[in-house]
């Protein structure tokens, strides 16, 4: 038994959680699907489509870049980092 915080807070076992998306246009359904996400866990990590990835698969081009649109999911409360989703199929590997 310890009551030292330090010690206590190393010991905890962190809970992340992972969701992906574009993020383009930012608006409150992606504020709500960051915010649900991340009361799953301790830590979100959110992986954001790269420009290159939306166009292969979606023939999507975006309004604003991705690092733009990383810099904006960012900036959540929610998200404790954000990183460049360069593939579907990788999802799993993430």
């Amino acid at each position: 038994n310890t009551t030292d915080p330090v010690l206590l807070h190393k010991m905890k076992k962190t809970t992340r959680v992972i969701t992906f998306g574009t993020f383009d246009l930012f608006h409150i359904g992606h504020v709500n699907i960051l915010q649900r996400a991340r009361e799953y866990g301790d830590e979100l990590i959110v992986g954001v489509s790269t420009d290159e990835l939306n166009w292969s698969k979606k023939r999507h081009k975006c309004v604003y870049t991705f690092l733009e649109r990383k810099r904006i999911v960012e900036q959540s409360k929610f998200c404790t980092i954000a990183f460049a989703e360069e593939s579907l199929e990788l999802k799993r590997a993430y």
